[in-house]
């Protein structure tokens, strides 16, 4: 049975298929277009994301955003999610229970996104996605996956990089991959020239 959009978002607004329901203050779907050929999956939302019902605005996903405007990217290009669409408590990871259970609605997600190129923040999301719990973000990151019909790219979440910004050129690196396959697949205007990488630390407010 094939359901819309809308009807997706009511589903997530009242799920109540694990705990993390009753302490969240928003349901945390998405930012961007809703069908876009780049999809970014990150783990889940913390604090202000949480209060304002919107995927990675906090200081990370400024961050992020700093380095896709560099990169020539527009609204209209991707599509930002997580694996929970609630705030665990504290910003813990999530649990695999926890994960699990919002499996199913990040699986319709993605069939209403229809995203050519996936790229997955962080290790809870490529563990999600592949099931491999050992493998270290160091040593996969930056390589492409075929995995569903999709190709799937592994980079380090940028709330890493903000505890660690001398590995930001590496998620610039990754960033810049994505768009030149993009441009590959005919989804992206190639750019005029080749941009620099923002040097500026996002604002924690």
């Amino acid at each position: 049975m094939k359901i819309s959009w809308s009807d997706f978002v009511e589903q997530c607004n009242t799920c109540e298929a694990c705990p993390l329901s009753k302490t969240r203050k928003n349901v945390v779907i998405y930012r961007g277009n809703v069908v876009a050929p780049i999809m970014f999956v990150g783990e889940g939302p913390g604090a202000t994301e949480d209060e304002q019902g919107l995927p990675f605005v906090g200081q990370a996903g400024r961050l992020l955003q700093l380095l896709l405007d560099a990169q020539g990217f527009s609204t209209k290009d991707f599509h930002i999610a997580n694996v929970v669409k609630c705030r665990p408590p504290e910003n813990r990871v999530p649990t695999d229970a926890e994960a699990a259970a919002c499996k199913k609605l990040l699986g319709t997600q993605i069939l209403l996104c229809k995203p050519k190129i996936i790229v997955l923040l962080g290790k809870t999301a490529y563990t999600l996605f592949t099931g491999d719990k050992n493998a270290k973000m160091t040593q996969i990151r930056g390589a492409f996956i075929e995995k569903n019909g999709y190709l799937i790219l592994p980079t380090f979440h940028p709330a890493y990089i903000l505890r660690n910004n001398n590995e930001r050129v590496k998620l610039w690196k990754d960033i810049e991959i994505v768009r030149k396959k993009a441009e590959e697949m005919g989804l992206m205007e190639p750019l005029p020239g080749a941009p620099d990488m923002p040097t500026e630390r996002p604002s924690s407010k």
